[in-house]
C-alpha cells in the first residue's frame, strides 16, 4: 500500500484552490476501515468556504459513502483502487477508481434483499452520483453538500 497524498489551500489572493487527499487501497477489506479513518482524519482538518471546520454529520455520511464505495471497488474490481477527497465550492467529492470497466447499477430497494444496497446507500446520501470511464476502470464520484 502506497502513503497517502495531500495537498492543501493555495496562496492568499488566489482562487480558492480544493482541499484535496487521495489514498490507493490494495488488498482486503480491512482497507475499508482504513479509508474510512483516511476521510475522518482529511475531513477533520478539512474547512468549508466560509472557513469553518465540516460538521460531525458530513464527517459520518462521508464516511459511509467512503466505506460503500471502497467496498464495491475491492470486491469487484481487479487491482489497487484509488480513493480522492476534495472540498471545494462548500461540497465535499468523493471518488474511488478501480480497475473494472463495468459500470455499477442501483438496484430497486428490496427490504428483503441480503447485501447489494451499498450503491443505493450512496444515492441516498449524496447530492449527486456519477460514474464515468477512467483508463482501463471507472470512477465512482459522490458529492455531498458540506451545509
Amino acid at each position: 500500500m502506497k502513503a497517502p497524498s495531500e495537498t492543501t489551500d493555495g496562496l492568499p489572493g488566489e482562487a480558492p484552490s480544493p482541499m484535496v487527499a487521495s489514498l490507493v487501497l490494495e488488498g482486503d477489506a480491512a482497507r475499508i476501515g482504513l479509508a474510512r479513518h483516511f476521510a475522518a482524519s482529511f475531513l477533520r482538518t478539512a474547512r468549508g468556504a466560509d472557513g469553518t471546520l465540516i460538521g460531525l454529520r458530513t464527517v459520518e455520511t462521508a464516511q459511509l459513502i467512503v466505506s460503500e464505495l471502497v467496498t464495491n471497488a475491492l470486491r469487484h474490481a481487479p487491482g489497487p483502487a484509488l480513493l480522492r477527497l476534495s472540498v471545494l465550492d462548500g461540497t465535499l467529492r468523493i471518488e474511488v477508481r478501480d480497475g473494472s470497466p463495468v459500470a455499477p447499477a442501483v438496484r430497486a430497494p428490496d427490504p428483503a434483499r441480503v447485501g447489494q444496497h451499498g450503491l443505493e446507500i450512496v444515492t441516498a446520501l449524496a447530492r449527486s452520483v456519477s460514474v464515468e470511464a477512467a483508463g482501463t476502470g471507472k470512477s465512482v464520484t459522490a458529492v455531498v453538500g458540506l451545509t
